[in-house]
């Protein structure tokens, strides 16, 4: 006899717009007017029950071709509109390529332009195979008003076994809605007067899973009236990122100029948290308009500067040498053969084959890399250092290093104190590299999980200060909320969160009420999707230029908060008692001051992940 599990759960899709939900209604046929122009007679047939490809189902035609005649024409939403297949094209997003969004393999639909590519979620049912931690949506919603709403719905997802859960999906409108949170933005709005600048979007939305239930098929939801569409491209599940863990990560704070580096090789240094026999790399282009060719890649153990400790180890993708990664997509290399030492410092090598005048980055290193001479080709296989005269201080387009084995993650959300800013350089002294060193030297009583760092300095929990689209000098991130996906739940393995942020969302105006809300969102979200959540109450910052009574009152408030502990959290770190003044609690303690009074030096981060209970890191 089949157990019959029924989850509520509702997915929180934090935007300036709101959260939008509807509740679910049980499959009946689509109507013709709902469906407009793009209705067929096949369209208007009943929806069976029996699950289909998401393929089979397409009934409305998204991608139109400006410059094409009636038979290559496109109606999205009811009124003419539609995407630019010139603009997908030119952002790398090919019909039928593979697009890694968010950590879920999609796809855009392997369909011309003025086909159908795509399904107005009705209540059909999907088939959809694999295990993972959540199940990943292409979609965007319309309307026939153009007034930005986001349309949402709940669903059902049956598994193998037979038991079911429930979800709810949300969609943001793909001319109204944030670039914030968006997989793609394109420049122009087919009209049926031809195209217009406006600014379209797709985006990349997930749901949790029953973890370790293999999935059958899902029920898409129904949207609520003929006014409001919530399109379905494609639908995956997520894997977990079972078999391997993740040694080293760091987010992208945005999307800078840089070099201009032409056939040119960068050679980037991480440092491993955890160790394993085999390797393998990913590289983004988050935030990108257009798509970057990636030569090829390899990974070796850092000897000294730019020096390895014999021949790298070459790297492919889909068993070539170099990748192209389309616009707000990640690439993951195959696995490789590679020993990484526990603790190593790495150099992952690339080379750039054409020109790149700005990528998406990591800007608050505190760690020294290198770039070959201009016109110097393929460097990536060359042990020494000689060719690499140029240095930088960030980390392009590498987003992370996993290693096989091992027990999974933690990942550290946080700001410029999880970041390591005002830390020694290249000595690597950030809380999360001291935590992990702490986990490796273990009894065991807590497994030695890796530590991924997506600290990004100037960060915030509420507000954006990089507004997620666009050639821009501001790398302090989309808001923790908004990276919560990509910098999350989307990390290999991840099993536990460490939310330490804060004190720029007071520090600039956002009020103590506002953090909480957002605190919680992120604990729910994570949490749904089955992490283990931890949060670390906010350290003083009295001294500092711009806290003042106000900000210590509304810090004050945070804290109260996350010590009344009201079951938001799993845990709860007090990094404030940690590092502050006993003899003057809303400042640090001089020892532990890098001498700004608002980040740690190397013996304040010390003081903090010594300070940890490893046991609160799991369950």
């Amino acid at each position: 006899m089949h157990r019959r599990l029924t989850t509520s759960i509702l997915v929180i899709v934090l935007t300036a717009l709101g959260t939008t939900t509807a509740v679910a209604q049980s499959a009946t046929a689509p109507s013709a007017d709902r469906r407009g122009a793009n209705t067929t007679a096949t369209d208007r047939e009943p929806a069976t029950t029996r699950p289909q490809p998401l393929s089979r189902l397409y009934d409305n035609r998204a991608v139109g071709d400006p410059d094409a005649r009636t038979a290559h024409t496109a109606d999205f939403d009811g009124a003419g509109n539609s995407l630019s297949a010139q603009d997908l094209e030119a952002a790398g997003w090919h019909p039928g390529t593979r697009l890694r969004l968010d950590g879920a393999d999609l796809e855009r639909p392997d369909r011309k332009a003025g086909e159908p590519d795509n399904v107005v979620a009705e209540g059909q049912h999907v088939r959809v195979r694999g295990t993972g931690n959540a199940l990943s949506f292409l979609v965007a919603a319309t309307t026939e008003d153009a007034a930005g709403r986001a349309v949402g719905g709940s669903g059902t997802v049956r598994y193998a076994d037979g038991s079911e859960s429930r979800y709810t999906l949300t969609a943001e409108d793909w001319r109204g809605g944030p670039v914030s949170t968006k997989a793609v933005a394109l420049p122009h709005l087919n009209t049926p007067g031809g195209p217009r600048a406006e600014q379209t979007k797709l985006y990349a939305v997930t749901v949790p899973l029953q973890r370790g239930e293999p999935v059958d098929s899902v029920q898409l939801p129904r949207t609520r009236g003929s006014a409001e569409r919530l399109h379905v491209f494609d639908v995956a599940v997520r894997e977990d990122g079972a078999g391997w863990t993740g040694s080293w990560a760091a987010s992208t704070g945005g999307y800078a100029e840089v070099g201009p580096w032409q056939d040119q090789t960068l050679r980037l240094v991480v440092h491993a948290s955890s160790g394993g026999p085999k390797a393998r790399v990913r590289l983004a282009n988050t935030f990108a308009g257009s798509p970057v060719r990636i030569g090829p890649v390899s990974v070796g153990v850092q000897r000294e500067g730019a020096q390895a400790r014999g021949r790298p180890v070459p790297l492919t993708f889909n068993g070539r040498a170099g990748t192209v990664v389309p616009a707000g997509a990640e690439v993951v290399s195959d696995p490789v053969a590679f020993d990484v030492p526990t603790g190593a410092d790495l150099l992952v090598s690339l080379h750039l084959p054409e020109r790149v005048t700005a990528a998406p980055l990591h800007s608050e290193t505190r760690q020294l890399s290198y770039v070959s001479n201009p016109g110097s080709g393929d460097r990536t296989g060359e042990p020494g250092g000689g060719s690499f005269t140029g240095r930088i201080d960030v980390w392009p387009f590498l987003t992370g290093v996993d290693t096989a084995g091992g027990p999974g993650s933690v990942v550290t959300l946080g700001d410029s104190i999880t970041d390591g800013t005002r830390s020694t350089e290249g000595a690597n002294n950030r809380w999360p590299d001291i935590l992990a060193a702490r986990l490796r030297d273990d009894s065991g009583s807590v497994p030695a999980y890796g530590v991924l760092n997506h600290g990004i300095s100037a960060n915030r929990i509420v507000t954006d200060r990089y507004p997620g689209d666009g050639v821009s000098t501001d790398t302090a991130g989309v808001s923790a909320q908004h990276r919560l996906e990509r910098d999350v739940l989307g990390q290999t393995s991840a099993r536990t969160v460490v939310l330490f942020e804060g004190i720029n969302d007071v520090r600039w105006g956002t009020s103590a009420e506002e953090v909480i809300a957002g605190m919680k969102a992120i604990a729910a979200r994570a949490r749904a999707q089955g992490l283990r959540v931890v949060a670390g109450t906010v350290t003083p910052c009295e001294g500092y230029t711009d806290c003042t009574a106000e900000v210590e009152a509304r810090r004050a408030a945070v804290n109260s908060f996350l010590r009344s502990e009201d079951g938001t959290f799993d845990a709860f770190l007090d990094f404030d008692a940690a590092v502050r003044d006993p003899s003057h609690p809303t400042r640090m303690l001089p020892a532990y001051d890098s001498g700004d009074h608002l980040h740690p030096g190397d013996a304040g981060l010390k003081a903090m992940a010594d300070s940890i209970d490893l046991r609160k890191l799991h369950a």
